[in-house]
């Protein structure tokens, strides 16, 4: 009598798929994605620094961009009240209103005014001197101004990497001292992984920071451009109305 060979060899293999299926441990699951808490923690102590220079970076932005807005360098308000007291032949008015209005171009049009009313038969050559000597401490703080994000962008990434080095030397430290773990390379990777945090938290504020930087040094050359203009159209308005000795 013939045995039906195919139904046993089917019902074999079937049963011996489900065994190895039974005996296959279970996949593991994905690891889930760190969040920003998980990675500040990693990075250890390092990581404070480097959060207190971020928000000196972003609240020092916000005050470039009120500082060096045209309103606070010369207000076109002031321009005009200073430059029609002039023409009108009231530098005293003209100076009350720089007075009362503190920037950069009413400390350069008091300079140019006190040098005419004090000395009336003053030379173009003086009157000039004295608004280009005003002017050149007003343009120097302007461009100074956005010194601090430079000095930012230069410190973030030497914290960052000082952290890194303190990180990696932790991580080859616990692994020299255990010869099992030594013979794991995974955990290895994973102490370095995490000493790079604070270089990359380091580059994450520099970079920001010095695009910011070469952003508002161009606008205080644009500002300063503008004060010069203004304050030599102020000295030749003051010599044409300035009073004969």
């Amino acid at each position: 009598m013939k045995l039906p060979f195919a139904p046993i060899a089917l019902f074999l293999a079937s049963a011996g798929a489900a065994a190895a299926q039974e005996a296959a441990p279970p996949a593991a699951a994905a690891p889930a994605s760190p969040t920003f808490a998980d990675l500040f923690a990693a990075g250890g102590l390092l990581m404070w620094p480097l959060l207190a220079l971020s928000v000196f970076a972003l609240a020092y932005v916000a005050y470039l961009f009120f500082v060096l807005r045209e309103g606070a360098v010369a207000p076109r308000a002031l321009v005009n009240d200073v430059f029609d007291a002039i023409r009108t032949g009231s530098p005293e008015e003209a100076r009350r209103a720089c007075d009362y209005h503190r920037c950069p171009f009413s400390h350069v049009a008091m300079a140019a005014i006190d040098g005419v009313s004090n000395l009336p038969g003053i030379d173009p050559a003086t009157l000039t001197g004295l608004a280009e000597g005003e002017g050149a401490r007003q343009a120097s703080r302007l461009q100074r101004s956005a010194q601090w994000l430079l000095d930012v962008a230069s410190i973030a990434p030497m914290v960052g990497l000082l952290g890194t080095v303190l990180g990696m030397f932790r991580a080859f430290q616990g692994i020299g001292g255990d010869i099992l773990v030594s013979a794991k390379p995974v955990v290895l990777a994973q102490g370095v992984s995490l000493a790079l945090i604070t270089t990359v938290a380091g580059l994450l504020v520099a970079i920001p920071c010095m695009c910011f930087y070469a952003w508002f040094r161009r606008l205080a050359e644009r500002r300063v451009a503008e004060l010069e203009c203004l304050s030599a159209d102020l000295v030749t308005l003051l010599l044409s109305r300035r009073p004969r000795a």
